[in-house]
C-alpha cells in the first residue's frame, strides 16, 4: 500500500511538472503569435464561446452581451494650445466634431479632457482605437464595463490609417473576436458598440450601407491619389488610406475607436468618423475594415510602427472626364499618370498611360480597392496586378517596396506616473535583435523605430535606429522594461543610456521643459 501511495504521489508530481512546463512553453509560443492566431487558439480551446448569427427576426442580444465587455471607455488628459477659435466646420471634421475636441482654442496652454472608445483584442490588455483619440494625450485612462480602470501606454499609432494600439497591464481580460471584413455584404445587420456622448457602454443597430468608401478626412494633401508632387517634380508619397465600411447604425461623439460587429459578434471594423453638418448623428457612420486593422496592429506590436509596401504609381480613377482627356475605352480602373522612379511598378514594367484594371483578379472600381489591398501587405510581399495597354490586358506580379516611415504627432508635457512618462518620451520601440546586440557589444537593448513630433526624444534630437540599453540605470529589452524602469525616475530626470554607429551616448531628460 505504501508503495502504491509513493507511486501515485510520484505520478501526480510528474504530471504537475509536465503541465507546468507545457504552460510555460505555451505562453512563450502565444507571445510570438499575431492577435488573430492567439484568438484562434482561444476559440479552439473554448468552442462554447462562439456566437451564432440569429435567423428570422433580428435578435442581437447574444452578440451584444458577448461584445460589450471587450469594448472599453478611453479617457485622455491633454494640453490644449493655440490662440484662436477654429472658425467654421466641416461635415467630415472627425478630429473636432466626432471626437469632441474643444472648438475654442485657448491663448494659454491648459489641461483638457476628452474621451473615446477602444476594443480589446487580446486577454493581456492590447487595445485598438483611433489615432485621433490618443495622439495628443498626456495621460490615457481605460475603463472597463465592470468599472475597473487602468492607465495605458501607446505601443504604436499612425495618422495615415487613423489607428493606434495601446496597452494596459492586466490579464484575463475579455476581448472581441476578429471577423473577416472581406465577407461583409451591403445590407447585412451590424452593431456599433462604444461610449457616445459621455454615456456608458451603448449598443446600436443598423445595416452596412456601402463598402470601400472614401470621404476625404485623412491625408488632405493627397485625396484621391496616393502620390503627389513636391518641388523636385518627383512623385512623393501621399500615404493615407481610406476604404471605410459605411453604416447607418447610430454613431456619435465618443464612439470613435469603438467596435462595429456583425450579428455573430465578430469585429468587422473600428468606428472612426461620421458625416454630419451638426457634429452628431445624421445617418452616416464610417468604420475602418478589420482586415486592414489586423495588419496594422500586428505591426505596432512587433515593430512599433507600420511596415508598408508601396506600388509606386501616381494614378487617377477612370471616369468620363478621364476617358475623354486620355482617350481610353475603359469604364473602370486606375489610369497611371506617372511612376515613382525605381519603384515597384516601374521595376515590373508598368508604364505611364497604362490602366490598372484588377488587383489579385478582382476588378478595380475605385482607388480604395487597390489601396486597402496593398496596405495589408509589407515590403517584399508580392501582389498580382492586371493592367491594360493598347487594348490588351496583361498580368504582372509586383514586389512591393518600402519607403521611409512618416513621423506621427505626439505631445509631451508634465507627467506623474511611469506610463505618462513613457507616452511623453514620444517614441516607439522594438526589442534589439541578437545581431544588433552583437554588433554594438551590448547585452540588452531596445531600438527606436519611430520618433513622434513634440515628444522628448524629438526635442533632444534622438533618432530612429538608436539602441537604448538602459533607462534610469536599468537594462531594458522590451517596451515593458522601459516602462518599469521609468517608475524609478527621480527628481524629474530620466536617464537614457544607448549606443549608435557613432558610439555610446547618454542623455538626461527633464520631464518638464
Amino acid at each position: 500500500m505504501k508503495k502504491i501511495g509513493v507511486s501515485l504521489l510520484t505520478a501526480f508530481v510528474g504530471g504537475a511538472v509536465a503541465i507546468g512546463g507545457y504552460k510555460i512553453f505555451e505562453n512563450k509560443q502565444m507571445e510570438k503569435m499575431t492577435f488573430e492566431e492567439q484568438q484562434k487558439v482561444f476559440y479552439a480551446n473554448n468552442p462554447g464561446s462562439e456566437i451564432m448569427a440569429s435567423t428570422g427576426n433580428p435578435d442581437f442580444t447574444q452578440a451584444a452581451a458577448a461584445v460589450s465587455p471587450g469594448v472599453v471607455h478611453i479617457k485622455v488628459t491633454m494640453t490644449t494650445r493655440g490662440s484662436q477659435g477654429s472658425g467654421g466646420s466641416s461635415p467630415f471634421d472627425m478630429f473636432e466634431e466626432f471626437f469632441g475636441m474643444p472648438q475654442q482654442r485657448r491663448s494659454q496652454p491648459r489641461q483638457a479632457m476628452a474621451s473615446g472608445s477602444g476594443v480589446l483584442v487580446s486577454p493581456d490588455g492590447y487595445i485598438v482605437t483611433n489615432n485621433h483619440v490618443v495622439e495628443d494625450a498626456d495621460k490615457i485612462e481605460v475603463q472597463l464595463t465592470d468599472q475597473r480602470s487602468f492607465e495605458a501606454k501607446v505601443i504604436g499609432r499612425d495618422p495615415d490609417f487613423d489607428l493606434a494600439l495601446i496597452k494596459v497591464n492586466a490579464a484575463d481580460l475579455p476581448f472581441v473576436k476578429f471577423g473577416d471584413s472581406d465577407n461583409v455584404r451591403i445590407g447585412e445587420w451590424v452593431l456599433a458598440v462604444g461610449y457616445p456622448l459621455s454615456l456608458q457602454s451603448t449598443v446600436t443597430a443598423g445595416i452596412v450601407s456601402a463598402k470601400g468608401r472614401q470621404i476625404g478626412i485623412l491625408g488632405e494633401q493627397g485625396q484621391g491619389t496616393p502620390y503627389g508632387y513636391g518641388q523636385s517634380e518627383e512623385p512623393i508619397a501621399r500615404t493615407a488610406v481610406e476604404s471605410f465600411i459605411q453604416t447607418d447604425a447610430v454613431i456619435n461623439k465618443g464612439n470613435s475607436g469603438g467596435a462595429l460587429v456583425n450579428a455573430s459578434g465578430e469585429l468587422i471594423g473600428i468606428n472612426a468618423a461620421i458625416a454630419s453638418p451638426t457634429g452628431v448623428y445624421a445617418g452616416y457612420g464610417f468604420a475602418i475594415p478589420v482586415n486592414l486593422v489586423k495588419k496594422i496592429v500586428n505591426d505596432f506590436k512587433k515593430f512599433g510602427t507600420v511596415q508598408r509596401g508601396y506600388v509606386g504609381v501616381n494614378f487617377v480613377e477612370v471616369n468620363e472626364a478621364v476617358r475623354k482627356q486620355y482617350k481610353i475605352d475603359d469604364v473602370n480602373g486606375l489610369y497611371v499618370a506617372d511612376l515613382v522612379k525605381d519603384g515597384a511598378a516601374a521595376s515590373a514594367g508598368i508604364q505611364k498611360g497604362d490602366v490598372i484594371t484588377k488587383v489579385e483578379g478582382n476588378k478595380i472600381y475605385s482607388s480604395s480597392d487597390l489601396q486597402e489591398r496593398v496596405a495589408r501587405l509589407s515590403p517584399g510581399d508580392k501582389i498580382k496586378l492586371t493592367y491594360k495597354r493598347e487594348g490588351k490586358e496583361k498580368d504582372v506580379t509586383i514586389t512591393l517596396k518600402a519607403q521611409d516611415t512618416k513621423k506621427a504627432g505626439e505631445d509631451a508635457e508634465s507627467s506623474k506616473s511611469a506610463t505618462e512618462i513613457f507616452n511623453k518620451l514620444g517614441a516607439s520601440f522594438t526589442p534589439a535583435s541578437d545581431a544588433q546586440k552583437k554588433k554594438f557589444g551590448v547585452n540588452s537593448g531596445v531600438v527606436i523605430t519611430q520618433v513622434h513630433r513634440g515628444g522628448m526624444f524629438e526635442y533632444f534630437g534622438m533618432e530612429k535606429g538608436l539602441v537604448i540599453t538602459k533607462v534610469n540605470g536599468k537594462p531594458v529589452n522590451n517596451v515593458d522594461d522601459v516602462e518599469s524602469a521609468l517608475a524609478s525616475t527621480k527628481r524629474n530626470i530620466v536617464r537614457i543610456t544607448g549606443v549608435s554607429e557613432n558610439g555610446a551616448v547618454e542623455f538626461n531628460f527633464p520631464i518638464e521643459y
